[in-house]
């Protein structure tokens, strides 16, 4: 039996719902990187990025190879790319929001704060 749609998708964000498996996407944008290298750039412990590109890995979402010595990670799909730009373009619009929000919610303080002000210096 095959799995809904909707379920796949919500198993698909679920897993990218660690902010270590984000971080990892984001630094393979430009092309695979060695275990190495992600570890440079991410402030964990080995044991805990092996387990957070396990689950990348499982999911399908990177792939890893041997180069030499190293094991290296790579996106599974340029896919990907599209995905954390969306991300990226929808967090903007998000965030633009509540920028608009807070300079309409700051003004409206400043003006009843200013009415305040004139409450406590017309009462004297």
């Amino acid at each position: 039996m095959s799995v809904p749609l909707y379920q796949a998708k919500a198993e698909l964000f679920r897993t990218l719902g660690h902010p270590v498996r984000i971080r990892v996407l984001e630094l393979l944008q430009p092309g695979p990187l060695s275990v190495r290298d992600l570890l440079t750039e991410i402030d964990i412990e080995p044991s805990s990025l092996s387990q957070q590109l396990a689950v990348l890995r499982r999911a399908g979402i990177v792939v890893s190879y041997r180069d030499g010595g190293s094991v290296m990670y790579a996106l599974s799909t340029p896919a990907v790319l599209d995905l954390l730009a969306a991300a990226r373009r929808i967090l903007s619009e998000l965030l633009a929001d509540r920028d608009d929000l807070l300079t309409e919610l700051q003004a409206r303080i400043g003006v009843e704060h200013g009415e305040a002000q004139r409450d406590v210096s017309g009462s004297r």
